[in-house]
């Protein structure tokens, strides 16, 4: 009896049976059910790649008992990469012990464990990394990674700054390393980003005239208790390239996030995903907007304080129109606008996801949990044969391994992964600087840099705290 072919039938089965509960089109789950058919091979033992995860995480300071929380991406990353055949997780590293030791444990007794990232990239034996530090790390371990012939696998936002990344992508063009940026969403979720990004793109809304990014609120909160840092955190070393400050328990960990000194809020976070999927349905995967505008609810000014915008709007307009005119505008919020009223046919109001608005009052909505359409006949008619389509993979992290073994470049390389921050990070530079539609910034993507704004354009970096450096 052949087991595998069993398997591999039961696989496909679930698999079919899941796009059906998902409401996805039967067009759609059959292209889906050929794809995993042709690429349901398992890697030969010669394939073996070796992996050490840096940045692990297990927000011990929030969790109760040993279940992973929402947000932990270096642990599940870590579990991801564990359950693909011809992968070893060679070592971990976290500057905080208790997330070395929680993280070793899950991989086994082999498992190394370092405190200094640097001490991992020497060993020989690791082929690739996975980076699910806090953003203001990704930059430096992507770099040095690579420097060091390592494989990448980083986590949104690829970097902090948009200069960071303009030096990831100098990097990974000279070492020649396959770098996945963890911007899942162009693979997972039953492929429902890509079929949107799909039916946009060969106009079954005709005209693209706006796109609206729905990513949440940031919280408020503070001022925090400052207090020694727990025992076995390096919080220097935690703090790296940022500003030396005393710790808080609210800066730390899975907080960091509602902090601009680390991260950029929800904008780098949610703004990650949706405004790369954005950029994907418009075809802008190596451009970008051409202007920008924002404004948002001032953050506390207080010491110690979260100080991202707790309700925010950039507005972004694209030079995608006839002979190059304005085109498109994409407008990235943290709430619905008055009047929204997209929901699920169960009723559910729709908070979180990507509107394509087109002419004739034609739309299409995409959640991680739904799909949705002015009329469903626009996603049910199946494309043409000679329909242009997107490139297709249906596991992030497999297809960053099935890569390095191809010599390629993945679905969300490094230019995409800049590219789509970018994005993120000139609206947060207009949103902080609350320009208005009159005092619209100017960005040239050919040269990624605002036109007449040395203000603006001074934001697009930040100083490294001695010893650490940007230098490419």
């Amino acid at each position: 009896m052949n087991h595998g072919n069993l398997s591999r039938r039961g696989f496909l089965a679930r698999m079919a049976g899941g796009m059906a509960a998902a409401g996805l089109p039967g067009w759609f789950a059959g292209e889906m059910l050929v794809h995993a058919q042709d690429n349901s091979g398992n890697a030969q033992a010669n394939d073996r790649i070796n992996i050490g995860v840096i940045g692990t995480g297990t927000n011990y300071t929030r969790r109760t008992g040993d279940a992973p929380l929402r947000g932990e991406r270096g642990v599940f990353l870590l579990r991801e990469a564990m359950g693909k055949p011809g992968v070893r997780i060679a070592a971990v590293c976290d500057v905080d012990r208790t997330n070395r030791d929680f993280s070793a444990a899950i991989v086994g007794n082999d498992c190394r464990k370092y405190e200094d990232y640097r001490d991992l990239l020497r060993q020989t034996d690791i082929d690739a990394v996975i980076v699910a530090t806090p953003d203001h790390w990704h930059a430096l371990v992507a770099r040095d990674a690579m420097r060091a012939g390592k494989h990448v696998y980083c986590e949104k936002p690829l970097t902090l700054t948009h200069a960071e990344g303009k030096m990831l992508v100098a990097v990974q063009r000279e070492t020649g390393k396959t770098f996945q940026t963890g911007s899942q969403q162009r693979s997972e979720f039953g492929g429902r980003f890509r079929l949107a990004c799909d039916l946009v793109r060969n106009n079954r809304i005709g005209r693209v005239r706006r796109i609206v990014t729905l990513i949440g609120s940031n919280p408020t909160g503070g001022p925090f208790q400052l207090e020694p840092p727990p025992q076995g955190l390096n919080w220097d070393f935690w703090l790296g390239p940022t500003p030396q400050v005393q710790y808080s328990k609210q800066r730390c960990h899975y907080e960091f996030r509602w902090w601009y000194d680390y991260s950029g809020g929800k904008m780098t976070d949610w703004g990650a995903h949706h405004n790369d999927i954005a950029q994907w349905a418009l075809g802008m995967d190596e451009s970008g907007p051409v202007q920008v505008y924002g404004s948002g609810d001032m953050p506390d000014a207080r010491p110690h304080c979260y100080n991202t915008h707790p309700n925010f709007e950039a507005v972004y307009t694209y030079a995608n129109g006839s002979n190059g005119a304005m085109g498109t505008q994409l407008v990235c919020r943290s709430r619905p606008a008055q009047g929204w009223n997209i929901r699920t046919p169960q009723g559910q109001l729709q908070e979180n996801g990507i509107l394509f608005e087109g002419e004739n009052n034609q739309w299409i909505f995409a959640s991680r949990g739904a799909l949705l359409a002015s009329n469903q006949r626009l996603i049910d008619e199946p494309l043409p044969a000679n329909a242009s389509r997107l490139p297709v993979a249906t596991n992030h992290m497999q297809n960053f391994l099935d890569c390095i073994r191809r010599r390629q470049q993945p679905i969300c390389h490094v230019g995409v992964g800049h590219r789509s921050v970018t994005v993120c990070h000139i609206g947060t530079i207009a949103i902080r600087l609350g320009r208005g539609q009159n005092q619209a910034l100017r960005w040239n993507p050919q040269e990624e840099r605002f036109m007449g704004d040395d203000q603006a354009n001074a934001m697009l970096s930040r100083p490294f705290r001695a010893p650490w450096r940007l230098d490419a």
